[in-house]
C-alpha cells in the first residue's frame, strides 16, 4: 500500500514538481495550496507525512505546523518544512516548533525522496516503541526474531520478568512502578552495551516483561550480568524502612497482610544451538518455559534458567544459575 504525502505550497509549479517527483517514487500525493487547506486535508485524508512550505498566504507554514502539533488527530504526523530561506535562525525556529526535517529550495528530487523515506522510517520506529521505556515493542521484537531466523542465524533469547511487581505497584503506586520498569530498562540497555555486542537487541513486550535477542554464546553472560546489576539497584527502589525490612507488606484480596521481598528478576534463556528451531514462536515458548522454571526457585534474588535440551527434547541439564 502506497504511503500518502500531503504536499503544501502556494506556488502551482512547485506543487507539480514535488507531486510528480513523489508519485514517480511510489507515493500517493494530496495537494494543498495554503496552511488552511493543509489543516483540513491533514484531518480528512489521513496522510502519512506532510511536506509543508513556510512562506504562504492566509496561514503560513509555521502557524500551520503549530496547529498540526496541537491537534491530537495530527500531532503524530512527521512534517518536513520547505523554504527558499536557508538562514540558520529560520531552520532552528522550524525545528523548535516541531518540524522533523528542513529542505531548502530548490529541492533536489533524489534528496526529497530520501528525506521523505527517512522521516517515514523514523515515524514507524517511533510508533513501535514502548512509550514508557522507549524500547522497541512487540511488532519490532517479533520482526527481529523472524528476521534472524529467516536468515538462518543462530539466535539466543532472554525472556526477562520482573518478580513481585504487582504488590510493589499496589504498595507504592503506578508512578513508582513506572520508575521501576524504567530502571530495569536502563539495566538491560547498559548490560547489552557492555556485555553484549552491536547486534544485541533489547525490547519491552509490555508490563513487566522484557526480552533480549543476541548471539547464543553471549546469552548466559548477559543474563548473569543483568541479574547482578538489577539486584544491586533493587534496594534503591524502596523507601528506607522497607529497604531495611527487606521488602513490603501488602494486603491480599481478602485483606490478609502478605509479605513480599525486594523486586527481582526471573530470566528464561533459550537458543537455537540446542535444537532446530525454525519459527520464532517456538523460541519464545521455550524461553517462557525457562522463565517459569527460574521463577519456581525458593531463594531470594534474581535468577536465570537455561534450556540445555537437545533437539529431540531430552533433558540434558536444566538449571537455575544464581549469580
Amino acid at each position: 500500500m502506497s504511503r500518502r504525502v500531503l504536499v503544501v505550497d502556494d506556488e502551482p509549479d512547485v506543487r507539480v514538481y514535488l507531486t510528480v517527483t513523489l508519485e514517480l517514487a511510489g507515493f500517493d500525493v494530496v495537494e494543498a495550496c495554503d496552511g488552511v487547506e493543509a489543516l483540513e486535508l491533514a484531518r480528512s485524508n489521513s496522510p502519512d507525512l506532510v511536506l509543508l512550505d513556510v512562506m504562504m498566504p492566509r496561514l503560513d507554514g509555521m502557524q500551520a505546523l503549530r496547529r498540526l502539533r496541537s491537534d491530537p488527530r495530527t500531532s503524530h504526523l512527521p512534517v518536513l518544512l520547505t523554504t527558499a530561506r536557508a538562514q540558520r535562525d529560520d531552520i532552528l525556529q522550524g525545528l523548535d516548533t516541531g518540524a522533523d526535517d528542513y529542505l531548502t529550495k530548490p529541492i533536489d528530487a533524489d534528496v526529497l525522496v530520501a528525506r521523505v523515506r527517512a522521516a517515514l522510517r523514523r515515524a514507524d520506529q517511533q510508533r513501535s516503541l514502548n512509550p514508557l521505556t522507549g524500547l522497541p515493542g512487540n511488532e519490532r521484537i517479533l520482526g527481529e526474531l523472524a528476521g534472524r531466523l529467516g536468515r538462518h542465524e543462530d539466535v539466543g533469547l532472554l525472556y526477562v520478568d520482573l518478580d513481585q511487581f504487582k504488590p510493589y505497584n499496589d504498595h507504592y503506586g503506578f508512578l513508582r512502578g513506572d520508575d521501576a520498569l524504567r530502571a530495569l530498562a536502563d539495566v538491560l540497555r547498559d548490560v547489552a552495551g557492555e556485555v553484549g555486542d552491536a547486534e544485541t537487541f533489547v525490547g519491552h513486550v509490555g508490563g513487566d516483561d522484557f526480552v533480549v535477542i543476541l548471539a547464543p554464546d553471549l546469552a548466559e553472560g548477559v543474563a548473569e550480568a543483568v541479574c547482578t546489576r538489577f539486584d544491586a539497584i533493587a534496594p534503591s527502589l524502596y523507601d528506607v524502612d522497607d529497604r531495611r525490612a527487606g521488602g513490603i507488606e501488602v494486603a491480599d484480596r481478602r485483606g490478609v497482610p502478605q509479605r513480599f521481598g525486594l523486586l527481582s528478576l526471573s530470566i528464561g534463556v533459550a537458543t537455537t544451538t540446542q535444537r532446530d528451531i525454525g519459527h520464532h514462536g517456538e523460541l519464545v515458548t521455550v524461553a517462557t518455559e525457562m522463565k517459569r522454571y527460574a521463577k519456581s526457585r525458593t531463594t531470594a534474588g534474581s535468577a536465570y534458567a537455561v534450556d540445555r535440551r537437545n533437539e529431540h527434547g531430552t533433558a540434558v541439564d536444566l538449571e537455575v544459575d544464581l549469580p
